[in-house]
C-alpha cells in the first residue's frame, strides 16, 4: 500500500502558530499524564433542515443496507478480504485467499472496521456499531500472541494458513514477503498499525475490556519490537516483523544463473531484511502515530520517550557517502547491527528486487517525517541535516532523462531514479529473467530499459516543495514555535478526543492531533449520493473492476530455463505464477488475453462510497 507520510508538513509556520499558547522548551521533556478519557456516549444522529431531510434518510438508508450485506453476506465471521466475485465463489487479498482467511493489510479487515465506527458516528445507529463490534472481535482474534498482526489470518486454523503459504504464497514471484511463513508479526504496509488504532477507537467507544486488552498488548508489541539503547545508531528504530523468527531467510536462489546479465546483481545483498531499521512503507511514523494517540486519549505520557527515540533514530540514519559527500539520505532499510563487515546504520538492501542503495522516495518521505517531528517538538535538530539530502535529491546524475519516455515507457511521468547506487550516486534499475520463482530471478544494473512494472524504477519527487517548506520552517520564530509546540499532542496535558472519523476522507494524520484542529470532510452533492444509492445492485451492494486477479494455484512452476521476454515487464509471468495482476495488462503471450476487469465487490470501493455518503449525512466544517 502508499507510505504515510505527515500531511502536517503541508502546514505553513503562521498557520500552526495560530494554534497559539505557551510552550516547553525542553520538548523531549515528559508532560503530566492526562487523566483517562471518558466513557464515549452514543452519537446522536446530526441535525439537519427539513430540506435535507429526505435526501439524508435516503442516504441513511443505503449506507445502513450497503453495510449489513457486508456485515452478514460478505464477511466471514467478521472478516474480510479485499475483493470478492459477487457470488463469492472468489476472494482476493493481495493474492488469491481461501474464504475462510481475512486480510489485515489495509484496506482489508481493519479498515472496514473503521468505516463501520465512523458510520456510527455519523448516524448513532446501533446496527453499525454492531457491524463494527463483530469486525474489530474478528481484528482481535487475528492478534498474535506477540501483540502485533500478521498480513493475514485464518479462521480454520494455523495447519491451512501454512498450507496457503506453502502453494499459493510461495509461487508468488513477486510477492517475497507471502513465500514463507515465519509465524510472527509485521508493521509492514501499516497492517500492525491500522488494526492497533481500532482496537483503541473501540475500546475508547464503550470501554469493551477485550478491545482494553488488545490495546495494551499492541502497545506493549510496539515498545517491546523498538530496538534498545544497546543498538546505538539504530536505538528506537523498529524491525520489519517481530518476534524475529531465526529461520528467516538470508538469501534468494538464483536459478539458472547463466541468465544473469555480464555487470548485473542479484540477490539479497544484506542479509535477512526482517531485522533491518525499517523505513519502507512509512513504518516508523505509522508507529508514532499510533503510539501519540495513545498518549492523547490514555494518558500514556511515558510513550512520549519511545516516540522521541523514533524521531531520534531516523534523524541520525540519515547517510552521506564518504565518496560523494553530495550524496546524503536514506535506504528502504538500514543495518541495525553490524552485518557481512557493514557497521550498524548503513544502507541496506531487502527483496531481491530492493538493492543496496539510497532510495529517492524514501528520501523524500523521511524529509517530510522530519519537518512533521520538527512541528511536534520545536526542536531544530530535526532540520539541521535536511539541506543535505534536499540538495541530493537536486543532483543531474540521479534525474532521468528527458526522453525516459521513450527509452522506457513505465518511467513516463517520474523525474528521478528509484534506487541510487551507493558512492557512485548513479541510478539501479530493476530487472527480471524467467517465468516464474522457480525459473527466474530480479537483477538490477544500470540499463534504464526493460524495467519491471510491479515496482517503479522511477518516482516523481518534488525538491522544489521540500526545499521552500524547509526555509519557512527555518525562518520561524522562537514566538512562532512555542506556540505551535503548545499544541502539539506529545504537550497534552488533559485528554482530548480522536478525530471523529478515521475513514471517510482520508486518513488521521498529525496536523489532525493538534489541540484545536478540526478534520473537516469533503463537501458530497446530493447528485453524487443519488448516484451512489442508484448504483447498489439489488440495493445492498456496490461493485467495480476489481484492480488485479490471479492465476488459481495448480502447483510448482517448471525450474527449467525460459529464455523468452514475454514477462519481464509484466506484473505476472507463466500460468503457475500466483502474483496479481490487472486484466487487461496481461502478458503477452498465450494463454494469456487481454479482457476488461470483471466487476468485482471490492473492499476500498466500498470504503470509499461509504465514506461519501457518511460525509454527506453528517459532515464535519
Amino acid at each position: 500500500m502508499k507510505r504515510r507520510q505527515f500531511a502536517i508538513s503541508a502546514l505553513s509556520p503562521l498557520a500552526l502558530a495560530a494554534c497559539g499558547g505557551g510552550g516547553n522548551d525542553n520538548p523531549l521533556a515528559l508532560v503530566p499524564a492526562p487523566a483517562p478519557a471518558p466513557a464515549a456516549p452514543a452519537p446522536a444522529p446530526a441535525v439537519v433542515p427539513a430540506t435535507d431531510a429526505t435526501a439524508k434518510a435516503t442516504a441513511s438508508a443505503a449506507l445502513k443496507r450497503a453495510a449489513s450485506y457486508m456485515d452478514e453476506v460478505v464477511s466471514y465471521r467478521g472478516g474480510y478480504v479485499w475483493s470478492y466475485s459477487p457470488d463469492l465463489t472468489q476472494t482476493f487479498g493481495e493474492m488469491e485467499a481461501k474464504r475462510t482467511m481475512l486480510w489485515l493489510q489495509p484496506p482489508g479487515t481493519s479498515s472496514i472496521g473503521h468505516i463501520y465506527l465512523d458510520a456510527y458516528h455519523a448516524t448513532g445507529d446501533e446496527r453499525f456499531y454492531q457491524a463494527a463490534d463483530r469486525t474489530a472481535k474478528a481484528v482481535a482474534a487475528a492478534q498474535h500472541v506477540s501483540g502485533g498482526w500478521n498480513y493475514i489470518y485464518d479462521f480454520a486454523g494455523e495447519a491451512s494458513l501454512q498450507h496457503w503459504y506453502e502453494t499459493v504464497g510461495m509461487n508468488g514471484w513477486r510477492l517475497e514477503e507471502f513465500q514463507h511463513y515465519y509465524g510472527n508479526a509485521t508493521f509492514d504496509d501499516a497492517t500492525t498499525a491500522v488494526a492497533s488504532q481500532l482496537m483503541l477507537r473501540m475500546y475508547l467507544e464503550k470501554k469493551d475490556p477485550v478491545y482494553q486488552a488488545a490495546t495494551d498488548k499492541a502497545i506493549k508489541f510496539i515498545t517491546d519490537a523498538q530496538f534498545g539503547p544497546q543498538f546505538g545508531i539504530a536505538d528506537g528504530g523498529w524491525p520489519q516483523r517481530f518476534p524475529h523468527n531465526p529461520n528467516a531467510v538470508s538469501s534468494m536462489p538464483l536459478p539458472n544463473p547463466q541468465q544473469l546479465p555480464a555487470g548485473a546483481r542479484a540477490g539479497m545483498e544484506d542479509s535477512d531484511y526482517t531485522l533491518h531499521v525499517t523505513f519502507n512503507d512509512d513504518v516508523m511514523g505509522e508507529n508514532i502515530k499510533f503510539l501519540t494517540l495513545c498518549v492523547m486519549a490514555l494518558g500514556r505520557t511515558e510513550l512520549v520517550a519511545n516516540i522521541t527515540r523514533a524521531m531520534d533514530c531516523m534523524q541520525r540514519m540519515q547517510w552521506t557517502s564518504t565518496v560523494q559527500p553530495l550524496q546524503s539520505g536514506w535506504s528502504l532499510q538500514h543495518l541495525s547491527r553490524d552485518t557481512l563487515g557493514r557497521l550498524a546504520g548503513a544502507p541496506a538492501g531487502a527483496r531481491s528486487y530492493e538493492p543496496r542503495s539510497l532510495a529517492t522516495h524514501t528520501t523524500q518521505t523521511n524529509i517530510q517525517q522530519l519537518f512533521g517531528y520538527f512541528t511536534l517538538t520545536g526542536d531544530r535538530k530535526y532540520l539541521s541535516q535536511l539541506q543535505k539530502a534536499i540538495d541530493w535529491l537536486k543532483s543531474a546524475s540521479i534525474q532521468l532523462p528527458a526522453n525516459v519516455a521513450t527509452l522506457n515507457p513505465l518511467l513516463a511521468g517520474r523525474n528521478v531514479a528509484t534506487f541510487i547506487e551507493l558512492d557512485t550516486n548513479e541510478p539501479l534499475y530493476i530487472h527480471r529473467y524467467g517465468s516464474n520463482v522457480h525459473n527466474g530471478a530480479y537483477f538490477f544494473d544500470k540499463d534504464i530499459a526493460n524495467t519491471i512494472s510491479h515496482y517503479s524504477s522511477g518516482r516523481s519527487v518534488d525538491a522544489a516543495a521540500l526545499q521552500k517548506r524547509l526555509d519557512e520552517l527555518n525562518a520561524m520564530t522562537p514566538a512562532q514555535i512555542d506556540a505551535m509546540v503548545a499544541k502539539s499532542p506529545l504537550k497534552a496535558t488533559t485528554a482530548r478526543a480522536l478525530p471523529r472519523y478515521f475513514g471517510v476522507n482520508r486518513e488521521v494524520d498529525f496536523p489532525d492531533l493538534f489541540e484545536g484542529a478540526v478534520m473537516k470532510t469533503p463537501v458530497v452533492p446530493e447528485s453524487e449520493v443519488q448516484a451512489i444509492v442508484a448504483a447498489l445492485v439489488d440495493g445492498n451492494y456496490w461493485t467495480a473492476p476489481v484492480p488485479e486477479i490471479v492465476n488459481p494455484y495448480r502447483g510448482n512452476g517448471p525450474a527449467v530455463a525460459y529464455t523468452g521476454t514475454a514477462y519481464r515487464s509484466r506484473h505476472v509471468g507463466d500460468v503457475y505464477d500466483t502474483s496479481p495482476y490487472p486484466a487487461d495488462v496481461p502478458p503477452d503471450i498465450a494463454p494469456y488475453v487481454k479482457r476488461e476487469k470483471p466487476q468485482f465487490i471490492i473492499t476500498s470501493n466500498f470504503i470509499a462510497r461509504m465514506g461519501r455518503l457518511i460525509a454527506f449525512i453528517s459532515p464535519v466544517a
